[in-house]
């Protein structure tokens, strides 16, 4: 195997090692380390793809292993870490919602690794996902525990509350809700340094009040699902009027850009 292949499976595979992890942390009560530790596996995913594209070293190997990785990490972990900090004492139910949550993180990687570009998509369908990505469903499901991190255990501890969040996160999974995708954004250059200077904001915020800042990002992202539907609906219907086709609304899924994608299927 040619090193520019073996790169971005060693990224996939240090991802996989880091959810992995996390699981320990959480076990020894350690729940700042164990998100991080989810946090920096989805740094790992975000990148795998991104460099097998650039080395052109994807794969059907780096494929298999980067949607293994992506279930265990964002699937099985989250569900967890959730099921230890705050459902373990709470009755056969709780288990039954790690369960639920694992298994629709795994049919949503399932459903869009099997699923085909349509030559007839309009072009704007690669700006969506159709439902929400592993690692950002990763992060919405432990929104609790980063709540907490920041207020104290408060009602965002309570087993009410947090199967409120599992059930959303795999309804969310599987659901065919267009959500936005960032990978094909580009930046205006009269936008580059408004952009540069965020950027510098946001790492600053995660270095010094990284659960304020990642409760700010986990709450925005979720009021831009809304937002993605409505868009998405807009764009559909216009296209839809321009090339005489009849209208259907935004019940169209999206076509998953990361179709094609070996190497990043979330």
């Amino acid at each position: 195997m040619s090193l520019n292949v073996m790169i971005p499976n060693m990224l996939t595979l240090l991802a996989l090692c880091s959810g992995l992890t996390s699981i320990r942390f959480a076990l020894n009560d350690r729940w700042e380390a164990a998100v991080l530790a989810v946090a920096v596996a989805a740094l790992l995913d975000a990148l795998d793809g991104r460099v097998a594209r650039m080395l052109k070293g994807a794969s059907k190997f780096g494929a298999e292993l980067d949607s293994l990785s992506d279930f265990v990490c964002f699937g099985v972990v989250p569900a967890l870490l959730l099921y230890l900090w705050g459902l373990e004492d709470t009755g056969r139910f709780s288990w039954i919602l790690v369960l639920l949550l694992s298994a629709c993180c795994g049919m949503r990687l399932a459903r869009f690794n099997t699923m085909l570009d349509d030559p007839d998509a309009p072009p704007f369908q690669v700006n969506y996902f159709t439902g929400v990505p592993a690692p950002a469903g990763a992060g919405l499901a432990l929104l609790p525990i980063v709540l907490s991190l920041q207020f104290g255990d408060t009602a965002v501890r309570s087993p009410f509350f947090i199967a409120v969040v599992m059930i959303a996160v795999a309804a969310l999974f599987v659901s065919k809700v267009p959500t936005f995708s960032f990978k094909k954004v580009k930046i205006h250059n009269d936008w580059f340094l408004p952009t540069m200077v965020i950027v510098v904001l946001l790492a600053a915020g995660l270095l010094s009040a990284p659960w304020a800042t990642l409760s700010i990002i986990l709450v925005l992202y979720i009021i831009s699902i809304p937002m993605s539907y409505l868009r998405y609906g807009r764009q559909m219907r216009l296209w839809e009027a321009q090339h005489g086709v009849a209208a259907k609304g935004a019940t169209k899924p999206p076509i998953d850009d990361s179709v094609g994608d070996p190497d990043d299927k979330t």
